[in-house]
């Protein structure tokens, strides 16, 4: 047998997915995450998973990982401090940035600024100057290079960025900075912008160079860590990670360009709904990936993700392409609090996260969460995480009694009710911004819910937003280490070109398109991937001559064959696109700025599951019936064992359906029917009848 591991690590928990590729069938593992050092929470899920299978460590073949030390580096301020080579009067780049004021009127007031990740006492400049199309300005003074890279060495750097002005043109100065720098501060690990972002506009290309160099160290620290511990236990198969726009790559690639990981986590979830939406049918759907500490949400059409250029984590934007996931303080742990100035309650971003955890984890939390109010309400059963968490409901009472009290509500119940309807409110923003915000109805999509909280709140989010059916995968709490292990390597290669359409040709583009796809190609070939199993595809960052931004469009590669009028294609493809964000086009010539060809290797040959045949009456299933507390009152609910679920089952609310990694709770007026690959497809009860 071969099995393939998935991992992802998250803010509260680590989940382990082993999958028999031979049979599809799989082995999860749910534990606490270790912030302190990620590989030990990862070691002991893979463990309880081996131990589940029956088998030993040596029997895990490749391992794919999805990760957030890239993350969380940045968003705990915890980079490395680097050193920022600029060309000669560039040396404020970063202070400079771009304009933002943050939140709504005069919010810009009581905004303290970020730092920038490279400190000016760390800048320094040197003098060579290359043109916007490519040609040398100034040669490239050497000495001065030497004189201010050992004005650098002096001041405690742990890493080395450059960004020289047009590298994206020419890297030719870029590559000789950094082999002085070798020479003259060896060991130090450095990142060139003409490797890091070969893309137009100074400010972008630096930040996103900064950032990669920020989080080098410790991401490379732990891919080796991790690497040698796989190794030493004797896991014998490859590392791999996950980046931001769901491909993979290998353990080495991530360690040179991590700032590709900072939606590392999140891009599994997506990448794994994508996998089971398809074994149901629906090929349009919302991703709700709901966890301890916040919700990642994103839209996916025609089971391909929307891709964005853009990455954003807390303060820090970098041009970086990423599944575009839109992020909320929403999650179990998010903590509920009444501001004496308002008196009205809030939910989140604060949370409570693994540790000290929600106030029903009897760890030592006592502010009340999202999980307490849902303990308080019934929605959830006596243990998590296959009995690793064990609640306490009377903590979870007194913590949410303490909402009830600050807001005169006159029940415990009620107020617990008041959290989960105000973190559901927070959520349907969320999707919305990744729906309506971007030109699409939610109506038109099927909503695919996961992480360990996101079934729990996934029937009243199909309420709100009207996609049905709302889809729970199998093991949905670990669905990210799933995506993890199902989805392919990946690598992509970019060029900034910046021409008119009249200044281009179709035969001229197609030439430079086959260019980027060898260099893309190259780095799959060199993992041992065979060329002919490649897929490229390509996509173009276009706009109206004379517009200040871009939108990436997909370019259909048969359309430059000479008959298939390219540019104009193209050029249609964009105005449809801009018509859709903003609800106009313009008569005005069309520029294109970025090429991008991204490889593809295929997708892992794993084994779907099919549950067995039963009839509509799930019975066999049922566990008992207890109290829930539904629409301002108290409600019978029967509770069901997930696993003893068979396709065809239907599920009438309202009912609680537990299962090792989450609980999912469907609503009164709806039902869960067991589809034959697993998924729990939620509708109201009048749309039954369209269950196909």
């Amino acid at each position: 047998m071969t099995y393939r591991l998935g991992v992802d690590v998250g803010g509260t928990f680590t989940d382990i997915l082993l999958i028999d590729e031979d049979t599809g069938a799989t082995y999860r593992a749910k534990t606490s995450s270790t912030p302190e050092d990620q590989s030990v929470g990862v070691l002991r899920g893979i463990d309880q998973a081996c131990t589940a299978a029956g088998i030993e460590r040596t029997a895990v073949g490749d391992v794919f990982h999805g990760t957030t030390v890239a993350t969380n580096a940045i968003l705990e301020g915890k980079g490395a401090r680097v050193g920022l080579v600029t060309t000669h009067g560039f040396r404020q780049v970063l202070q400079i940035a771009r304009s933002f004021v943050p939140g709504g009127l005069a919010g810009w007031i009581i905004w303290p600024k970020p730092e920038p990740l490279a400190a000016l006492e760390d800048t320094v400049e040197v003098r060579g100057r290359i043109g916007s199309d490519g040609a040398v300005v100034a040669e490239l003074d050497e000495d001065d290079v030497r004189a201010q890279l050992r004005a650098l060495a002096g001041r405690g750097i742990e890493a080395l960025s450059i960004s020289l002005i047009n590298s994206y043109a020419n890297p030719a100065h870029e590559q000789r900075v950094g082999e002085i720098a070798a020479e003259e501060l060896p060991g130090l690990a450095v990142s060139l912008s003409s490797s890091v972002l070969p893309e137009l506009r100074e400010y972008e290309r630096t930040i996103t160079t900064v950032a990669n160099a920020a989080v080098q160290p410790q991401v490379k620290r732990y891919v080796a860590n991790l690497e040698g511990q796989l190794r030493d236990s004797g896991v014998t198969g490859s590392l791999s990670i996950l980046r931001s726009d769901g491909g993979l790559v290998s353990a080495a690639v991530a360690s040179d360009n991590p700032v590709n990981l900072l939606l590392s986590g999140p891009a599994g979830g997506v990448t794994g709904a994508a996998w089971v939406a398809a074994q149901t049918g629906h090929r349009d759907f919302l991703t709700f990936d709901m966890g301890g500490t916040s919700t990642d949400v994103a839209l996916v059409e025609d089971l391909t993700p929307r891709i964005g250029r853009e990455t954003t984590v807390g303060d820090l934007k970098v041009r970086a392409t990423s599944v575009d996931v839109r992020t909320v303080g929403a999650g179990g742990g998010s903590i509920a609090h009444v501001p004496p100035l308002t008196q009205a309650l809030r939910v989140g971003p604060q949370s409570a996260g693994a540790a000290p955890g929600p106030a029903a984890y009897a760890a030592g939390g006592t502010e009340p969460t999202v999980t307490d109010a849902n303990v308080v309400l019934g929605h959830l059963p006596s243990a998590l995480a296959g009995g690793e968490v064990t609640l306490d409901p009377d903590a979870a009472r007194a913590a949410v009694k303490s909402i009830a009290d600050a807001t005169g509500l006159d029940s415990v119940e009620a107020a617990a009710a008041g959290i989960i309807d105000i973190v559901n409110e927070n959520m349907f923003g969320a999707l919305r911004l990744v729906s309506v915000q971007q030109g699409f109805d939610p109506r038109d999509f099927a909503l695919v819910a996961f992480g360990g909280a996101g079934p729990l709140h996934a029937n009243a989010l199909g309420r709100l937003t009207g996609s049905w059916p709302v889809i729970i995968p199998p093991s949905p709490g670990v669905l990210c280490a799933y995506g993890d292990a199902t989805t392919s390597l990946r690598d992509e290669a970019v060029r900034t070109l910046v021409r008119r359409f009249s200044e281009l040709t179709d035969d001229g583009l197609r030439a430079i398109l086959d260019d980027l796809a060898a260099s893309a190609r190259g780095t799959l070939t060199a993992e041992g991937v065979p060329e002919d199993d490649l897929v490229v595809t390509y996509s173009a960052d276009l706009r109206y001559h004379g517009q200040g931004f871009e939108i990436p469009v997909t370019l259909d590669i048969d359309a430059f064959d000479g008959q298939g009028g390219g540019l104009a294609a193209l050029g249609k493809a964009f105005d449809t696109d801009h018509d859709r964000l903003f609800s106009f086009v313009l008569d005005a010539e069309h520029e294109l700025v970025t090429l991008r060809a991204t490889a593809d290797a295929p997708r892992p040959e794993v084994g779907a599951v099919e549950l067995e045949q039963g009839g509509p009456d799930p019975a066999a299933a049922r566990l008992q019936t207890h109290q829930i507390w539904s629409d301002g009152g108290l409600v019978d609910a029967d509770v069901y064992d997930r696993s003893l679920l068979r396709a065809g089952n239907v599920v009438v609310g309202p009912a609680v359906i537990t299962e090792m990694d989450s609980t999912t709770l469907v609503l009164r007026d709806h039902a869960a029917t067991v589809h034959p690959s697993g998924s729990l497809l939620i509708r109201p009860v009048d749309q039954q009848s369209q269950e196909g």
